[in-house]
């Protein structure tokens, strides 16, 4: 009964791990203990981050929104529908201001959006009954990578009163075809019926997906030593089936939880998450190791199927079901998003049947293939070529890894990608020690290093970015700033310069730095010469230099003063506070 405790309590573990309840929650807000789930970083709820207030003035419907610092709505995103109590709509034009533009990495392509506030008018284009509902659409990003879903809030407009004031979404007409309710099921089961083959196909193509499929070949795989088993071969297939389907509704429960309680998620929402994003690039590393043979005595993959051959282990396969749940959630395949998009507005049972048609179309090939000798038979028979083969399905995993931090980079910045590639070497090197020590110290070497290798991404802080107190460096605006009278500070550095990068850290991201800067009233501009940049490279001549670094600062009046190619905080504030005229003793390398 212990190894069937052990088997539920590891399909719990992997089944939190795989939903959004164990990812950061992009819509915690810092001071609401009261949300279910909690973000590395803390982004506001939509409706606080774009507060919407809306007027009616000489005939117009005017909307208003307060942007809080650090977040932007689009100009093109903007929609809004008017329609009488009757519900006719009233045709609407609507006019928004001149925006900021931006490059979008959302889009990736140059947009208009606005920060702070905007205001956009409403004009009705037909003379509107004295009372209307208006359904605004919105849609913005926070600076720090998240960007929200179409948001749509609903009015009530008396307009021979004036008055406006917010409702509630309309529910949908009695008896249209909308309309999914206990009652309704009958009428619309056309519908429903097109809804699972959705979700069957959808489940069926997850199976070709880099990070399905390898967890699949190595269990078809298993099938060919089981020759001998074949009355068995069908009880696993079930388990693997009843796995992935179990996997699929407990996802299913999860996130009708998190709806009710308020939570805007869905399928894949939980990679919105850096730290579950990371934690994913580590579970794929590990399995492509395993794969490889470089990491036999923690992931085996030949245990994913082998119990098939010997006939037993019924909770192995169970569990083969719920990790090729775990892998596939950050895949997604055509047909999925229509069904699980259209799913999650059903009523629950029928949300819960839509999400156990997807996990039946992801084990349905296994089923086949275990149900029907005939097709077993036309499996290639054992032989050396399946070992090739295993340690050629790690790379599609090593390939699902650089894509997870290439989202990584996209949601954080290249520090945190470093911070997780430099894991994944110390566990690499710590699946390599093991598997060459043969005693106790080099194992506990490498055990050392597999806890350094997975503990580095926490060492990165979390929360948003503390504001930047630079400006980019041009020779224009040194000139200006010069010719005003103000002290500047130059830091050329790149991203390539390593002493560059501990100056940084060492002695120009300290708290008493920033302060100082303020104090003084300090311009602090960086230049930036990772790629070529000509006025970087002419201020580096015109102090005798060939590259970087070169710390300069000029106070007022003076010529430029020089610091050390290696600072540390006590010789950048000397020379920041050192009295007009008087040179500093900084000492060190120039």
């Amino acid at each position: 009964m212990s190894r069937y405790r052990s088997f539920a309590l590891y399909w719990l573990l992997l089944i939190l791990g795989s939903t959004p309840a164990m990812a950061a929650d992009p819509f915690a807000s810092a001071g609401n203990s009261s949300n279910l789930l909690q973000a590395d970083q803390q982004f506001l709820p939509v409706e606080q981050a774009y507060q919407l207030s809306v007027r009616l003035d000489g005939g117009k419907a005017l909307l208003e929104w307060n942007i809080a610092p650090g977040y932007y709505l689009y100009k093109d995103n903007f929609a809004v529908q008017a329609r009488g109590m009757d519900g006719v709509v009233i045709p609407t034009r609507i006019h928004a201001g001149k925006g900021r533009e931006i490059y979008d990495d959302y889009y990736g392509k140059n947009l208009e959006v606005f920060y702070d506030s905007t205001l956009v008018s409403v004009d009705f284009l037909q003379p509107p009954p004295p009372a209307i509902t208006l359904s605004v659409t919105s849609q913005g990003c926070a600076d720090a990578g998240l960007c929200y879903p179409p948001h749509t809030q609903y009015f009530t407009a008396d307009l021979a009163a004036g008055a406006v004031a917010p409702t509630a979404a309309p529910s949908p007409a009695a008896g249209t075809a909308s309309s999914v309710s206990a009652g309704s099921v009958t009428a619309s089961a056309p519908g429903l019926l097109t809804l699972l083959g959705f979700a069957i196909l959808g489940g069926l193509i997850l199976n070709l997906m880099p990070c399905v499929f390898p967890v699949l070949s190595i269990k078809v795989m298993s099938l060919t030593t089981a020759h001998a088993h074949r009355h068995r071969v069908a009880t696993h297939g079930l388990a693997y089936g009843a796995g992935v389907v179990l996997s699929f509704v407990a996802i299913a429960v999860l996130l009708l939880i998190l709806r009710r309680a308020g939570e805007a998620v869905g399928w894949g929402f939980q990679l919105q998450s850096p730290g579950f994003v990371t934690a994913l690039a580590y579970l794929f590393f590990l399995m492509a190791l395993g794969f490889g043979g470089q990491l036999p005595l923690l992931i085996n993959p030949g245990r994913l199927g082998g119990s098939a051959a010997r006939g037993n282990g019924l909770g192995a396969s169970f569990l083969t079901g719920v990790l090729a749940t775990v892998v596939a959630s950050p895949c997604s395949a055509p047909f999925m998003g229509t069904a699980l998009g259209v799913a999650l507005t059903l009523p629950p049972a029928l949300t819960l049947v839509v999400f156990a048609a997807l996990g039946f179309g992801m084990a349905l090939p296994f089923l086949v293939l275990t149900a029907l000798p005939g097709l077993l038979r036309r499996l290639p028979r054992p032989g050396p070529w399946m070992e090739t083969f295993r340690q050629l399905l790690a790379f599609p995993l090593y390939a699902t890894v650089l894509w997870l931090l290439w989202v990584l980079g996209r949601q954080t910045d290249i520090d945190r990608v470093l911070a997780a590639a430099f894991g994944l070497l110390l566990v690499a090197l710590a699946a390599w020690l093991a598997c060459r020590s043969r005693h106790a110290p080099g194992r506990v070497v490498a055990a050392a290093l597999l806890v350094a290798g997975l503990g580095l991404p926490l060492a990165q802080p979390a929360g948003a970015p503390a504001e930047r107190p630079w400006e980019p460096y041009s020779a224009a605006r040194l000139e200006a700033l010069r010719n005003a009278g103000a002290p500047v500070f130059v830091n050329l550095t790149a991203d390539w310069c390593i002493t560059c990068l501990a100056n940084e850290r060492m002695a120009l991201s300290s708290e008493l730095f920033r302060t100082t800067l303020k104090q003084r009233g300090i311009h602090y501009l960086k230049g930036d010469w990772t790629r070529y940049d000509p006025e970087i490279t002419a201020l580096l001549s015109a102090h005798g230099r060939s590259g970087v670094p070169l710390y300069l600062y000029f106070p007022p009046g003076e010529p430029a003063r020089i610091l050390p190619q290696l600072l540390t905080e006590t010789i950048v504030l000397s020379a920041l506070n050192a009295p007009p005229g008087v040179a500093p003793t900084t000492g060190g390398i120039r």
